[in-house]
């Protein structure tokens, strides 16, 4: 008997991963950001909120999550629709 190994995409992964723990992100608790701009202290980021935006979007919070970044439902759109994506063509694609 031959196992077929399933492959994850690396992209799937991540997405998924992301969108969880943003689930479970506290976002009045201090944080490390690995954002680049606010490693070297430049004041302005165009992403700044953006995880925050969407941990209150996950909590159903929209008008906290409009104050912490106004993009954050569109930014959510996107990941879902590439999650979706990403799985129909992996798993439901003709091969």
């Amino acid at each position: 008997m031959i196992k077929q190994i399933v492959k994850i995409p690396l992209e799937l992964l991540f997405f998924s991963t992301a969108i969880i723990a943003l689930y479970f992100l506290n976002p009045s608790q201090e944080h490390h950001s690995i954002c680049p701009l606010a490693y070297f202290e430049i004041g302005f980021c165009p992403g700044c909120g953006l995880g925050r935006s969407i941990y209150y979007l996950l909590h159903f919070q929209f008008s906290a999550s409009w104050k912490m970044h106004p993009l954050g439902f569109f930014a959510f759109v996107v990941i879902i629709v590439r999650i979706y994506t990403l799985i129909r063509k992996t798993y439901f694609s003709e091969p």
